[in-house]
């Protein structure tokens, strides 16, 4: 494994940096929660998309499934939640890490009836803030899809429930 080729060819590097302060208020409200957009595909150029994801202590998450193109990675800040590796739901506390390349099973629950929060890193980039408000508005039942329109949706945002 060696680095990448290089992609900046300066000599004094550029001003280019991203902040963001910690009082910034979430992108997505959530029922019982809410949803950060640290850092999306469209703002690193496809190499990332870093999301905070704070849980309410009411039970919920995303069931068991795969993505083909991304790999998704967890880092728990806060609270207790149950992490899927593929055969077990495993609980997870602050500090406690998950890394599952594409194609591995995983799934993440709070069913602490505490609230959590947790980081969730995809490499490359996906533009994932799409399913996540299409997520919320099925929740609050703004969106009601058929069936065929459900499965299409997580067809088109790589999200393969098993």
């Amino acid at each position: 494994m060696s680095y990448p080729e290089p992609s900046y060819f300066g000599r004094t590097g550029e001003v280019t940096a991203r902040f963001r302060p910690v009082g910034t208020p979430p992108e997505l409200p959530r029922p019982g929660g809410a949803a950060s957009y640290l850092a999306t595909g469209a703002t690193t150029d496809g190499r990332f998309g870093l999301y905070r994801w704070d849980m309410g202590p009411e039970p919920g998450g995303a069931n068991a499934h795969f993505h083909r193109t991304i790999s998704e990675s967890f880092f728990v800040l806060s609270g207790t939640v149950k992490l899927f590796d593929g055969k077990d739901w495993v609980d997870s506390h602050p500090g406690d890490f998950a890394y599952v390349p594409e194609g591995g099973l995983h799934g993440f629950r709070n069913e602490s009836g505490e609230p959590a929060s947790l980081l969730i890193l995809f490499a490359p980039g996906a533009p994932r803030e799409a399913y996540f408000e299409g997520l919320v508005e099925l929740a609050e039942g703004r969106w009601q899809p058929s069936h065929e329109e459900l499965l299409a949706f997580f067809e088109e945002h790589d999200n393969h429930y098993v």
